[in-house]
């Protein structure tokens, strides 16, 4: 462990959201979070605020904004460079390599969302899609500190890497951390309470989501797809509608009703802030799905292909599941994207391997179908080489990758921002931890937003696949509206 890591213990607590109650009133505070204690796939937790450095990227330019403390910042720099490129040159072009930790997933270094529109950097695409989500394509923060919860172990601790502060201009004013962290363990355990009111008035109020698309237009763009596919040009294709309300209040409180109602492994809180550091947006994601991790050279993607909504009885359910397990057609959904996934990490990686294959998982609202590739990372390239050149997600956009993601471009009416990217960490030790951005909500102004689709292929049934991109994310907004709407 290098000197200038210094790790001290501090109070477990099986509620993660205590730890984020705790810093979320610093600037770019995240959360990644493991749907503790309701969900028991994941298995950390990393909090985060304040960052010393904060890269942002709009259209191809990306704006590096370095702070020193938490009030303090210096004139942004802009590139418009790969901002893949800029961001590892940040993390680890002057900080000396050190090997990864073995208890720790994270010892400071990169948080924060690539989004799905990050794409058109890497390939050419056609302009068609409305853009009207004003997020940044990128926003990554650089923590040189982090409070990390071990729910197997059951322990929790806070991370201070001093060398990475001083790599990036040093002068970071951990006091204020330790103190925070320090005087929480006298406070009383947080426990969420999102229907809280104070003077009669809801803390987040919502109105009714109207999707982008209405039935006619979605089943039109399917048979399009479904035209695309036999004339040769693609075998599978991702398409989405996108569901969009107004909202005021603390998103904060919408995303702890939505992680009772969905507690996933790959869920996270994160709020966004303008140049002058007012809250500008935020990203409330309850993902079930792994994109990459990376702990010292093994590599694993977890695609999710195949899904139907649980029961209502217990028979019922086990019906769907079973009925899912032996869809010829979902699995060979998942199969085509296991194979797309295997040449992306190829390029990076040697003995890739599938070692499960349509595995089914159960979530609070579905049942799905999930593989799982492993990978051993080349020496002579970094976890961010091995995420750019599989960005985005073959889950999420369909085979081939590219001509995919041309007619997604071409018939979903508006950019999907942050939906079908990943949120996720880099540390500076190499490992990294990275979601498909699916059950993704995002708030940009007055607007809030979530997206579901599915992959289309040829035997396709356009009423099932409409009422399935409902049903992914239909507990989401029946959660927000029931709860919060005026």
């Amino acid at each position: 462990m290098p000197a200038e890591l210094r790790i001290i213990p501090l109070d477990y607590q099986p509620d993660p959201a205590h730890w984020f109650a705790v810093v979320r009133h610093l600037p770019h505070a995240i959360w990644l979070d493991s749907g503790r204690p309701q969900s028991s796939y994941g298995r950390f937790d990393i909090t985060c605020a304040a960052p010393q450095s904060v890269l942002t990227s709009h259209d191809g330019l990306t704006a590096i904004t370095h702070h020193r403390g938490r009030d303090h910042k210096e004139e942004s720099e802009h590139q418009d460079g790969d901002p893949f490129q800029l961001l590892n040159d940040l993390l680890f072009g002057k900080a000396a390599p050190c090997q990864a930790h073995t208890e720790l997933p994270f010892i400071g270094g990169a948080l924060g969302y690539f989004g799905y529109d990050l794409g058109r950097q890497l390939e050419r695409l056609p302009v068609i899609a409305q853009a009207d989500i004003q997020l940044p394509d990128l926003c990554i923060g650089i923590y040189p500190w982090a409070i990390i919860q071990d729910h197997q172990r059951s322990t929790a601790c806070l991370v201070i890497n001093e060398t990475l502060s001083q790599s990036l201009g040093g002068a970071y004013n951990f006091l204020e951390i330790e103190h925070l962290c320090r005087a929480a363990a006298q406070k009383p355990v947080f426990h969420a309470a999102p229907n809280t009111r104070k003077n009669n008035e809801k803390p987040f109020k919502i109105s009714g989501f109207q999707s982008n698309l209405n039935v006619d237009e979605y089943y039109q763009a399917l048979a399009k797809i479904q035209d695309y596919i036999r004339a040769g040009d693609c075998y599978q294709v991702n398409f989405a509608q996108r569901f969009s309300a107004s909202f005021s209040g603390d998103p904060f409180i919408a995303y702890l009703a939505l992680r009772q109602a969905l507690p996933s492994p790959f869920s996270g809180f994160m709020q966004l802030h303008d140049s002058d550091g007012k809250p500008s947006g935020a990203v409330l994601s309850l993902s079930p799905e792994r994109f990459i991790q990376v702990r010292g050279s093994a590599v694993e993607t977890r695609p999710i292909k195949g899904t139907i909504k649980r029961g209502l009885t217990p028979e019922e359910d086990a019906t769907n599941a079973h009925w899912l397990q032996h869809s010829l057609k979902n699995r060979a959904e998942n199969v085509m994207i296991v194979d797309l996934l295997r040449n992306d990490l190829s390029k990076h990686c040697s003995r890739v391997e599938v070692p499960t294959l349509c595995e089914l998982q159960t979530f609070a609202n579905v049942h799905h179908l999930v593989s799982t590739v492993t990978g051993e990372l080349h020496p002579t390239a970094t976890a961010l080489d091995l995420l750019r050149d599989a960005f985005p997600g073959g889950s999420i956009t369909g085979a081939p990758k590219i001509r995919a993601m041309e007619i997604i471009e071409e018939l979903e009416p508006t950019r999907r921002s942050l939906y079908c990217g990943s949120l996720g960490y880099i540390s500076v030790d190499g490992q990294m931890d990275t979601s498909i951005a699916i059950r993704t909500l995002v708030c940009d102004g007055e607007r809030i937003h979530c997206w579901g689709g599915g992959g289309i292929v040829a035997d396709s049934e356009t009423e099932q696949e409409y009422r399935e991109s409902i049903a992914k994310v239909n507990v989401l907004m029946d959660t927000l509206e029931h709860a919060f709407k005026d």
